[in-house]
């Protein structure tokens, strides 16, 4: 992390390294697959507690994912599909 860079949600100051699709499995493949984002502590608190923001970031890296491996290959890595997700953002 660079001495100052800005929160990928708000802009804000970026204090945590965000890793989108969490939990035992899921944190080292989106580490391996480059799924993670810096961000500040307002907005990673928000993003754990199950706001838009959590949506948002999976829905973005969900599609960065597929341009490069395919829709097929997300689903066989992380098991769900988020573009389908009835949630708007």
């Amino acid at each position: 992390m660079r001495e100052w860079e800005p929160c990928r949600l708000c802009g804000g100051t970026a204090q945590h390294r965000h890793h989108v699709f969490f939990g035992t499995a899921n944190r080292k493949l989106s580490e391996k697959y480059g799924c993670v984002e810096m961000l500040c502590s307002t907005c990673h608190a928000e993003v754990h507690a199950g706001s838009w923001k959590d949506q948002f970031l999976k829905k973005a890296h969900q599609k960065i994912f597929e341009d490069k491996y395919g829709h097929d290959a997300f689903m066989q890595t992380f098991g769900r599909n988020y573009l389908d997700c009835e949630e708007e953002i």
